[in-house]
C-alpha cells in the first residue's frame, strides 16, 4: 500500500481518542505536544546512533588502502547525523528564543480523571 495511506490511517487513529471523548481542541493539541515531547529525544538519540555508527565504519576501514567505498560510506554516515543533530538542535534553539521572546510559560495540562463515586456519605 501507499505510505500516505499508511500516515493517514495513523493520524486518524491518533486523533480518533480525541473526537471520541468530545475532548476540545486544547485538549488535542496537548495529547500532540506530549507525543511530539516524547519523540525528540528518540530522533535525537538515533541521529547520535547515526554518527557513531559511521564513525565506526570509517575507523575500521581506516587501514584498508583498497577500501575507499567504506570509508566514504562512513563519512557520510558521519555527515548525515551532524546535519540532523545541528537541525534539530537549532529548531530547539529557535523554538526556545520564540518562547522567551513571546514569554510563553511551559503550563503543564491538567489530566483528567476517572470520576470516583462514593455511594455512602
Amino acid at each position: 500500500m501507499n505510505l500516505r495511506i499508511y500516515a493517514l490511517a495513523l493520524a486518524a487513529v491518533a486523533v480518533l481518542p480525541s473526537v471520541a471523548l468530545a475532548q476540545t481542541l486544547l485538549d488535542t493539541l496537548a495529547f500532540f505536544n506530549a507525543l511530539i515531547n516524547g519523540v525528540v529525544p528518540l530522533a535525537i538519540s538515533l541521529a547520535l546512533l547515526v554518527f557513531f555508527w559511521g564513525l565506526i565504519q570509517y575507523l575500521f576501514k581506516i587501514g584498508d588502502k583498497t577500501e575507499t567505498e567504506g570509508k566514504n560510506n562512513g563519512l557520510q554516515l558521519m555527515i548525515w547525523g551532524i546535519a540532523a543533530l545541528f537541525v534539530m538542535v537549532s529548531v530547539w534553539g529557535i523554538i526556545n528564543i520564540l518562547r522567551s521572546t513571546f514569554r510563553v510559560e511551559n503550563n503543564n495540562v491538567p489530566v483528567p480523571s476517572v470520576p470516583q463515586l462514593n455511594p455512602r456519605r
